[in-house]
């Protein structure tokens, strides 16, 4: 199974002051509004700082997506990730439509209580 790009979403207190301190790391901004979140990366290290949005660290994982940011023609849908981990007696503390085809994502808890978000950008690849 195949999960996808990997990032750390972290959920910082000042966004401006985060921003700056990554800076300082190499991270250049590749994304987000600026003003609530902001999507960093420093070669195939890529990290989002979120401002609000949530009260934890989350582990992020984007099927559909490459380490260098591009899109993948074919690649294990989060429906089947899904699948799998259910089946693997994964409880799931968000859900998506198991039939559905778009955009979707799903969030679990690992056994130290870290958030783990599998968030799919792209529809589901067509069968060939």
């Amino acid at each position: 199974m195949e999960l996808g790009a990997f990032s750390v979403s972290l959920a910082v207190k000042d966004l401006g002051a985060s921003r700056a301190f990554y800076e300082k790391l190499g991270f250049a901004e590749m994304g987000g509004d600026g003003e609530h979140y902001v999507i960093m990366a420093n070669g195939a290290s890529v990290i989002g700082l979120f401002q609000g949005m949530f009260e934890q660290n989350i582990l992020t994982f984007n099927p559909g997506l490459s380490q260098a940011k591009e899109q993948l023609s074919e690649f294990t849908d989060v429906r089947e990730i899904r699948a799998a981990l259910v089946e693997a007696g994964i409880e799931m503390t968000s859900d998506t439509d198991p039939d559905g085809t778009g955009p979707a994502h799903i969030a679990f808890i690992d056994p130290d209580g870290n958030p783990v978000l599998i968030d799919q950008f792209f529809p589901k690849p067509s069968a060939a």
